[in-house]
């Protein structure tokens, strides 16, 4: 079950656990899946804010991203599993891969879609899930990357886009390990599932609301 500080928010939002129905059923058309040769050709960027399901679903609807892998990032190959992330007995953040088109969307509009899709304010929180886990955070694999979002930050700051501090960690790529196959297009494949109804969806229609420019054509 996601991790939840406080006794009262763990019962009103224990029937939206992120983990509260994986034998979910209930299936939509997944996205198409590029073979690995075919990713190959593309960028990749890792980003961490809350539950993996929602951030895939957000990142898959830009255009110019080709795939979108749930994973985890920040800890040891061996504690690379769900049960131990989940609660909250690694290093790892829920995160995601991003293959991205570079000639179609640029490193600093994913970091765009990534600040403008979640509250980066919020310690080790995002929604009804709490722990270091789903922590707001940025694994830049080179120096350009880590200019590119320290520059971000700091239009954020200068223009008070946010009333709190921003507590996104901005840390250097190591790994990136695949989450288990259940999790992958996890929002796609259960739409009727609590979490993704009371808090994935709606965090994602919140995104495109804000954002009409950034979307796919399908996704309008």
């Amino acid at each position: 079950m996601k991790s939840i500080t406080f006794s009262v928010i763990a019962l009103l939002f224990f029937t939206l656990s992120c983990n509260s129905n994986t034998a979910n059923n209930q299936h939509t058309t997944t996205p198409e899946k590029i073979s690995q040769q075919d990713l190959s050709k593309y960028e990749t960027a890792y980003f961490a804010s809350g539950c993996f399901w929602c951030v895939e679903a957000i990142f898959e609807s830009v255009k110019g991203v080709k795939e979108v892998v749930s994973g985890y990032a920040g800890g040891k190959a061996e504690t690379a599993n769900y049960q131990l992330v989940s609660a909250g007995r690694t290093d790892h953040a829920e995160a995601v891969k991003v293959y991205y088109d570079a000639k179609v969307v640029s490193y600093e509009t994913l970091v765009k879609v990534f600040f403008g899709s979640h509250d980066p304010t919020t310690l080790n929180r995002q929604g009804p899930d709490a722990g270091r886990q789903y922590r707001s955070a940025i694994f830049y694999k080179n120096a350009k990357e880590k200019q590119i979002v320290d520059n971000y930050i700091k239009k954020l700051i200068a223009e008070n886009v946010f009333n709190g501090t921003i507590t996104t960690e901005i840390t250097k790529y190591t790994a990136f390990y695949d989450a288990e196959d259940y999790h992958q297009d996890y929002e796609a494949n259960n739409p009727n599932n609590p979490y993704i109804k009371g808090v994935s969806i709606p965090r994602l229609k919140r995104f495109q609301k804000k954002f009409p420019e950034l979307l796919k054509k399908e996704v309008h």
